[in-house]
C-alpha cells in the first residue's frame, strides 16, 4: 500500500461572519493557502504507479484554478470560506478524478492553521 501526495498553493480573499471581532470580520481580507491531496492504494502492476502524476497534476490544477485569486464568497458550493469548507470543497472537486483519494488538507502556513478532510 502506498500514499502519494501532491500540493498546490493559492491566494484568495473572503469575508467571514464571526462572533469574535464581529465588527472587523466582515471586511474583505485574504490569505495564502497550501492544499495537500493524498491518494492511497497499491501500485498498478503494469505502470508501477498509484496514480499517474500527470493525471494527478491536471486534476489539482482544476481545483487550484477555481480558487486562486478568487473572492471565495463567490465560489459555488463552498459556503463560508473556512478551512473546513475549503478542505471538503477540494475533496468534492477531485473525488471523481483521483481514485484512492484519502485525505485533503488545507493550510494557512502564515498563521499555523490547518484542517484535513477524509471524506465520507
Amino acid at each position: 500500500m502506498f500514499e502519494l501526495s501532491k500540493q498546490f498553493r493559492f491566494d484568495a480573499a473572503h469575508t467571514l461572519q464571526r462572533d469574535i471581532d464581529a465588527d472587523s470580520s466582515r471586511r474583505i481580507h485574504g490569505h495564502s493557502y497550501r492544499a495537500e491531496v493524498i491518494v492511497r492504494g497499491p501500485a498498478d502492476p503494469v505502470t508501477g504507479m498509484v496514480i499517474d502524476l500527470g493525471h494527478f497534476e491536471r486534476a489539482l490544477e482544476g481545483a487550484r484554478y477555481d480558487l486562486d485569486h478568487r473572492f471565495l464568497d463567490e465560489v459555488g458550493g463552498l459556503g463560508p470560506a473556512t478551512l473546513e469548507n475549503l478542505s471538503a470543497w477540494v475533496w468534492r472537486k477531485l473525488e471523481n478524478d483521483c481514485p484512492g483519494l484519502a485525505r485533503v488538507s488545507v493550510y494557512r502556513d502564515s498563521s499555523g492553521d490547518a484542517c484535513s478532510y477524509f471524506g465520507g
